[in-house]
């Protein structure tokens, strides 16, 4: 049964709030959710670019949030037409400038009385990655110790990336009746015009993802009881 939480997600709330839900089973050998944790999470779903404009299915993203007191875990599935990457990176994986290629992104602001400051984590569709802690005039890399797992199906025409983000480098300690401010992005093309994908469209002249007032919102909800 859905948590009371889950239910109450009217037709609006649902495309401005995403849901992290509970996992109470173990992670896999790799310390990722399992294939029965990630289908009991909540999805988002978007294809429309930054201004809430322009849909292409083709290029639809797909985002699932899992959650333990020490880490937040996400799971984009993405489908594309074509796929640009970087050939280079740091050997941890790490790569500067990586929206300059193809990219999923997710920002998060655990702190909403810092409304100017929050954390940005990007992945590649071959695993490169960069974090980011963002505020007012300064950009500096948040070395996380995120970790990420990347496929890409050539046949389907979809690559997924899951994320694992230790909660210690978002909070000191969760609060699970905290509501985060968060959104959703996916940047893909080899050359201007690129196709600017956002969950909460900013809105912009141009395309810009730092735009922290269209966040959305995320809960976290116990909705998975543990099995006996």
């Amino acid at each position: 049964m859905k948590s009371k939480a889950w239910r109450n997600l009217d037709a609006m709330s649902y495309v401005r709030r995403a849901v992290a839900v509970q996992m109470f089973e173990l992670p896999d050998a790799d310390g990722f959710p399992t294939f029965f944790a990630w289908g009991s999470s909540m999805k988002l779903c978007f294809n429309t670019d930054w201004r809430g404009e322009n849909a292409d299915p083709e290029r639809e993203t797909e985002v699932k949030l899992l959650w333990t007191p020490d880490w937040l875990y996400l799971r984009f599935q993405a489908r594309f037409r074509a796929i640009t990457v970087f050939s280079d990176a740091e050997t941890n994986g790490r790569r500067d400038q990586l929206w300059d290629r193809d990219v999923a992104e997710v920002f998060l602001q655990p702190d909403p009385s810092q409304p100017r400051r929050y954390k940005e984590f990007e992945v590649s569709p071959n695993g490169f990655w960069i974090d980011l802690d963002i505020a007012p005039g300064e950009k500096h890399d948040l070395k996380s110790g995120m970790r990420r797992r990347v496929s890409l199906n050539e046949t389907t025409k979809t690559w997924v990336a899951e994320l694992a983000l230790p909660m210690k480098c978002l909070v000191d300690r969760l609060d699970r009746d905290a509501t985060w401010k968060v959104n959703f992005y996916r940047v893909e093309g080899a050359a201007e015009p690129r196709f600017y994908s956002a969950w909460k469209p900013t809105r912009t002249a141009v395309p810009n993802f730092h735009v922290p007032e269209a966040f959305g919102e995320l809960i976290f909800d116990s909705g998975v009881m543990p099995r006996e």
